[in-house]
């Protein structure tokens, strides 16, 4: 357990210190296990001083939950890199199913939200945000590569195929997080890209090139 160093720090970088905190608490301990006191402790503060920035503990998991995902997105999108909007949706696949984006780590603490996303309202608004941000990210990726191979598709077409590449990834990204043999020693990415690219009616080829 690594205890930070709590210094004083503007407002922002103190309430990212707290949630990278809670982040580490809950990828070690689970979430019943990241307590404010836990929290606290790993970040070198009192209790009373997480009550000033988050009312209780589930608004304080809830914001957690909000940077996790959007550090995930961000990660993700890092990969897309320039170039044609081919070449952005292949990087956005390949960062999608290799570290740091997939690893065991941020499975677990993945895995520890997701139970709270049926239980509870303010989880379940987090949830529904960060999906949609992906979702409209890859749509607009497939939406700027078809038309760049002249095949533009309608907003129905975009948003069903937004769907499919999602729950596509996420299965994807899931299986590849929990690691074991079965994935030891298959190229993943070919695996994804490969995937992405029969849903999209392209070439496997041509879509591994970019």
């Amino acid at each position: 357990m690594t205890r930070r160093a709590f210094h004083h720090q503007p407002e922002a970088v103190r309430q990212h210190d707290l949630i990278a905190a809670t982040l580490d608490s809950i990828a070690e301990l689970g979430l019943a296990g990241a307590t404010v006191r836990e929290v606290a402790y790993r970040a070198g503060v009192t209790p009373g001083l997480i009550r000033r920035y988050f009312d209780n503990k589930e608004k304080l998991v809830a914001a957690a939950y909000r940077t996790f995902i959007s550090d995930l997105i961000a990660m993700a999108a890092a990969g897309c890199g320039d170039g044609s909007a081919l070449s952005r949706l292949a990087g956005l696949i390949r960062a999608s199913v290799t570290a740091p984006v997939a690893d065991g780590r941020t499975l677990s603490i993945w895995a520890a939200f997701i139970g709270t996303v049926h239980s509870d309202p303010l989880m379940a608004e987090t949830h529904r945000e960060g999906y949609q941000a992906f979702r409209d990210l890859i749509e607009r990726l497939v939406r700027e590569a078809m038309a760049e191979r002249g095949q533009p598709v309608s907003p129905a077409e975009q948003r069903r195929l937004g769907i499919v590449l999602n729950a596509l990834l996420d299965g994807l990204w899931i299986e590849i997080s929990m690691g074991g043999d079965d994935f030891a020693e298959i190229d993943v990415v070919r695996i994804a890209l490969d995937s992405v690219a029969t849903v999209l009616g392209i070439d496997p080829a041509e879509f591994r090139e970019e």
